[in-house]
């Protein structure tokens, strides 16, 4: 599917001023800082020096002087504390960090993350009694889930368990009556509100560490909280949180303690994932997480959780090679998945009557359906629903492009439906079979009312038109200071006009490499999946810069996104 290329809006005035005074500044970089969002040159030197200084109080999050007191209650009197967490991530991420931490502090702490099969999400009921059953707590600290699990939090009170939440999900009216509900969601326009569950998490250690700092306590003066930053990035990126704010200040040191992680798990999953040198978010996106998350989806996410609780280096080895099978065995059954859904898709796709697709089938695994879900929508452009069915029940994972609200397209049909919740871009929902053909009717009908105008091509933001020369050294010295590159602050995307192709050649068959040229300036390219992408005549060309190092070499190298026939 061709892609429209839209050109970003720029404040040209301001990018000048920053060209002006900021040293060394290139001018597209300039251009960028603009467009980030930055009004001064302040802000600019700021967003590119990210600092941990910058942080803000973690006492100005809701109900942490509350939380933090009960947590140091617990400590002193030697109680029994069990951190709660979730099985993806972002959710194992901010178990081990919270464990870690207060195990440090003196802490008899537990952990328990909930099965995706047998608990399923948060802080429900049924593995709250699986959590009492196995650690008996008089504490429990939930990390990335328990903010409206009203019910569960009430049968820990009835049992004479206190609960301190620390989450980030989007609150319902009624919230659960813990000891302290620390979500940043809960104060409006908190700049708080973008953390993930792991940012979260690290705020209470934060205030943890100052209460004991302030009242003498030698183990909090001897806790370094930066070595724990690591679990924070990787947890931050996989979870699609901006990375903006606070999450840039927490990735961006979080990726320096990954470099020389002190810890034995972390270091056995870069050492198998072949990791060296400097950590970017595509390493904790697709190298890192999915390893993790692989756990939850097809083994056990104890096992993740295990891998980084562990400091015996060749137990983490073994667990990380566990992670690694598991991962394999998900990219098996996800592809799998895939190939049969294109199948019976394409069987009966037409582009002027099927605006959004539903595709279930019995015994397809839940725990990767997202994936499949994300998969389609980017091979159809339409809105997705996949359904793993076990029975005469399923359920399924949808997800959505930005001209489409798939949680109102749900409300549309809630009639076919069990249940549902999510948000704009992704949902789950349960169906039972009888209203399945209904269900795939009006979810497209719903769509239909919303696309059949609409332009379906992929949108390609293009940050910037430069030349060549631009292309240089001090551009990519500049594009290091402005990551980490994630959701609200990608990588850029920069296009040069009017270039000729030179020594073009396939690699593996479907790989594109090539020189542009423009006259003045040659830059090396290549093109992934775009063997046959290339037109005749000057074309433009939508790429990322990037550093190539072969055999200890390193070049700037063109990574192409797209390319088009000149039309400038």
């Amino acid at each position: 599917m061709s892609k429209q290329w839209k050109i970003k809006p720029c404040d040209e005035a301001l990018a000048e001023e920053f060209f002006q005074q900021l040293e060394q500044l290139p001018r597209p970089l300039a251009a960028l800082l603009a467009q980030r969002g930055c009004k001064t040159a302040a802000d600019a030197e700021l967003f590119m020096n990210p600092a941990l200084s910058t942080l803000r109080d973690p006492f100005e999050l809701p109900d942490m002087e509350k939380a933090a007191a009960r947590v140091c209650r617990a400590l002193s009197a030697g109680e029994k504390i069990t951190v709660f967490g979730d099985y993806d991530v972002d959710g194992v991420c901010s178990t081990v960090l919270m464990v870690r931490v207060l195990r440090e502090l003196g802490g008899n702490v537990s952990a328990y993350i909930p099965s995706r099969f047998d608990d399923g999400y948060g802080l429900s009921p049924d593995a709250l009694s699986a959590c009492i059953a196995e650690h008996k707590p008089s504490l429990i600290v939930t990390v990335d889930c328990g903010t409206n699990s009203v019910e569960a939090v009430e049968k820990a009170r009835v049992a004479g368990i206190d609960v301190v939440i620390t989450d980030h999900h989007e609150p319902d009216a009624q919230l659960a009556h813990a000891v302290a509900v620390v979500n940043p969601k809960l104060s409006p326009n908190h700049p708080g509100r973008i953390l993930a569950g792991a940012g979260v998490a690290f705020k209470l250690c934060h205030a943890l560490i100052k209460n004991g700092r302030d009242s003498g306590c030698l183990a909090s003066a001897s806790v370094d909280l930066k070595k724990y930053l690591d679990f924070v990035a990787v947890a931050t990126v996989t979870d699609m949180v901006p990375l903006l704010g606070e999450n840039r200040v927490l990735v961006r040191a979080g990726f320096q303690a990954l470099e020389n992680s002190c810890w034995a798990g972390w270091n056995a999953l870069k050492k198998l994932a072949g990791m060296a040198g400097t950590v970017e978010a595509w390493h904790a996106g697709f190298a890192l997480g999915p390893r993790i998350n692989a756990a939850g989806r097809v083994g056990r996410a104890d096992a993740a959780l295990e891998l980084l609780l562990t400091d015996l280096p060749a137990r983490a080895d073994e667990l990380a090679q566990l992670l690694d099978s598991a991962n394999r065995e998900r990219q098996a059954i996800e592809k799998d998945i895939v190939r049969d859904a294109i199948e019976e898709i394409d069987s009966y796709f037409d582009a002027e009557k099927n605006f959004g697709l539903v595709i279930a089938r019995e015994g397809w695994h839940t725990g990767v359906i997202g994936i499949v879900a994300s998969r389609l929508v980017a091979r159809y452009g339409r809105p997705v629903a996949v359904i793993g069915m076990d029975g005469v029940r399923g359920r399924g994972s949808c997800r959505s492009i930005d001209a489409f609200n798939i949680l109102d397209g749900l409300n549309i049909c809630s009639g076919f439906l069990k249940q549902f919740g999510g948000h704009a871009m992704a949902a789950g929902l349960e169906i039972e079979e009888q209203h399945l053909e209904a269900f795939k009717i009006r979810f497209n009908e719903a769509a239909i009312a919303q696309l059949q105008a609409a332009d379906l091509r992929p949108v390609l933001e293009i940050d910037r038109i430069v030349t060549l020369d631009e292309t240089d050294a001090s551009l990519m010295d500049g594009l290091k200071r402005t990551g980490p590159f994630g959701q609200d602050n990608p990588e850029p995307v920069w296009a040069v006009c009017g270039v000729t192709a030179a020594d073009s050649r396939i690699l593996k068959e479907k790989h594109l490499k090539l020189t542009l040229a423009d006259g003045k300036t040659r830059r090396e390219a290549i093109g992934f999946n775009l063997a046959e992408k290339l037109p005749a005549g000057p074309i433009d060309v939508a790429f990322t810069l990037q550093e190539n190092v072969w055999n200890g070499r390193t070049t700037l190298q063109i990574n192409i996104r797209d390319i088009r026939p000149a039309v400038l």
